[in-house]
């Protein structure tokens, strides 16, 4: 019985020898190969973050755009700047109409500061300024100090042949911060070719930091809008010394009108982007540190060496019992064929062959054709497998197809006029891109109210606006995490169980803020409110997972269970309701920023 034996030690040699070269070959060759590509990724995904808030700011210039098209429901104005009516006559005639633009066309939420109307031959007809006083004034005609007021911009604009809104801006003295200004130039309704006058909407800068801020995903990280040929417009982030250099003159490049603006020497240390306004003038622009995206790539490294030593651990100890496992029933077969050499010839074993393997082929001649029907059937078995593992694939491509499809939709719209439907299309899709990205369970309060606004759009136009919506967001809460799809939710709870069945007014208050370094979301609404909220409070605190495996949606439960699971048993869902007075819904989490999860995740998430 030695052969065995030393049988199992060439497997275990074989295998061990085997599994550790692997291990560290491919370690060694992922981080040789990969270095590049992880940098070039992390590159990808902040050029791609850039894009994403050009579209968000393209949502807002193209309503500003909007609102400034209303100057065209006004037809007397409109005839008298056609029939070039002398300045003088225009002036006492339409002196109160930039206040009433900037009042019927405009929301407080726009932020627009100043308007003024100019005729065709760059004078002023009307000026409009919100709460002027010693420290928040504007210019009455922005051409009496034109170099100050970046006036050159508009002028040169308004006798070109562009058509398009232009961005532009200006530093205002008086309150120390840049205004982001918008010109529109208006047509002759029967003529579209004629200019016969213009608007000039100055609007706080305040109004796309804010935008703008969502996408800074680094204290170091800065952005800035610039149109080309022109000064810098709103900046957002920290740049210092050497950096500091480095932006100025990139903005100096731009502003002479290069396009193609490369990073300076003295500038190595940072990555920078730009991305342009499909339709606009305005571009974004950005600097990283570098290191900033090599962060990744050091942590894949070291977690590379860990797994790898990890593998060799576990390979050591897999091997040897497996070996173990394999080498005893040789061990049996082996004494089963001595038994036939010994007479026992019932077992219908024939000898040809001296090892192990020889004997064991060609004793069990009936076990071969077992075996065979065994493989008909593991064969059909794949085939099976395949099918479902094709079906799987196919099912994840058909999602994309969807929103795939709703982006193209939303583009016919938009090309042949069909706002709302263009909005509709944009709006679903984004839902479904976000809803089906569920790599990671966590999310940000930010990217929840974006989820949540697009969700709350599809439902005004399906419910003809029926609902009014307040949101009340701390700024120091949107970087806080949340588990994935979990404020939208609450929203849908407080619609179909609220306010469906509910008469008069109907209101949804969100909000979200920190309390002693807790994360607190409420949704309240004005409903029908619950007639039992202390047994919903109760399954909330027993948090029974086997009534969370039942459900088929996602609701109150699910999102309790999901909060628990992320972050601790003392977080959670409270309910305060009472009949015909409404229903608050109170989520409570930790408040942990992004980079603070996978800490996180070491102490508290339990899978």
């Amino acid at each position: 019985m030695k052969l065995p034996q030393k049988m199992r030690v060439k497997i275990l040699l074989l295998c061990l020898v085997c599994t550790m070269t692997a291990l560290l070959l491919q370690t060694w060759l992922f981080n040789r190969e990969s270095s590049l590509l992880i940098y070039n990724q992390a590159k990808k995904e902040s050029f791609s973050l850039l894009q994403n808030m050009q579209d968000d700011l393209f949502t807002i210039l193209k309503s500003m755009e909007g609102n400034m098209i209303k100057a065209y429901n006004r037809p007397q104005l409109i005839r008298d700047l056609r029939d070039e009516i002398p300045v003088d006559r225009l002036r006492e005639m339409y002196y109160r109409e930039a206040y009433n633009v900037a009042m019927e066309c405009f929301d407080t939420s726009d932020g627009v500061v100043a308007l003024y109307l100019y005729n065709s031959q760059d004078e002023i007809v009307s000026t409009y300024r919100r709460a002027v006083t010693p420290r928040h004034n504007y210019p009455l005609d922005i051409y009496e100090k034109e170099q100050e007021n970046n006036a050159g911009k508009v002028k040169a604009y308004v006798h070109s042949d562009e058509a398009a809104m232009l961005v532009s801006s200006y530093y205002n003295t008086y309150r120390e911060a840049e205004i982001v200004r918008l010109v529109m130039k208006l047509y002759n309704n029967s003529n579209t070719s004629q200019m016969i006058g213009y608007l000039v909407c100055d609007v706080d800068s305040k109004i796309f930091r804010y935008r703008m801020e969502k996408f800074l995903t680094d204290s170091n990280m800065f952005i800035w809008l610039q149109p080309v040929g022109d000064r810098a417009t709103v900046s957002v982030g920290s740049i210092g010394g050497k950096d500091q250099d480095v932006y100025e003159e990139i903005s100096r490049c731009i502003s002479r009108g290069i396009t193609d603006v490369s990073l300076p020497a003295k500038g190595r240390s940072r990555v920078f982007f730009q991305v342009e306004q499909n339709k606009y003038n305005v571009s974004a622009y950005a600097l990283m540190p570098q290191a900033l995206l090599a962060a990744n790539q050091r942590s894949l490294t070291t977690s590379l060496f860990i797994i790898a030593g990890v593998m060799v651990v576990i390979a050591l100890g897999a091997t040897f019992f497996w070996t173990r496992s394999l080498t005893r029933p040789l061990e049996e077969l082996t004494r089963m064929m001595e038994r036939i050499k010994g007479g026992e010839t019932k077992l219908r074993i024939t000898v040809k062959q001296k090892d192990e393997i020889g004997e064991l082929g060609k004793g069990f001649n009936e076990m071969l054709d077992q075996i065979e029907t065994l493989l008909v059937k593991e064969y059909e078995t794949k085939l099976l497998l395949n099918r479902a593992e094709y079906n799987a694939l196919q099912a994840q491509i058909n999602p994309h197809f969807l929103y795939n499809t709703l982006d193209t939709m939303s583009s016919i719209a938009q090309i042949r006029h069909c706002e709302e439907v263009s909005y509709l299309c944009q709006s679903l899709s984004n839902i479904f891109r976000y809803s089906l990205d569920m790599k990671n369970p966590f999310s940000t309060v930010a990217k929840e109210i974006v989820h949540l606004k697009n969700y709350i759009y599809v439902m005004n136009v399906r419910m003809q606006d029926h609902i009014h919506y307040d949101f009340a967001v701390d700024q120091d809460a949107l970087k806080c995490t949340v588990p994935r799809i979990s404020i939208q939710p609450l929203v849908e709870n407080a619609i179909k169980h609220g306010l469906w069945n509910a008469k008069g007014e109907k209101r949804i208050a969100i909000r979200a803020k920190r309390e002693q370094g807790i994360l607190v979301i409420t949704v309240e609404d004005n409903g029908v409110g619950m007639e039992n909220p202390q047994e919903m409070n109760r399954k909330m605190a027993e948090n029974d997972l086997d009534m969370v495996g039942r459900g088929n949606s996602i609701g109150l439960i699910n999102i309790n269970a999901r909060v628990k699971m992320l972050y601790g048993d003392i977080y959670g869902i409270t309910v305060e309701s009472s009949p015909g007075r409404g229903t608050k819904v109170r989520l409570a989490a930790a408040c942990l920023a992004m980079e603070e999860v996978k800490e996180w995740k070491k102490s508290f998430i339990r899978f």
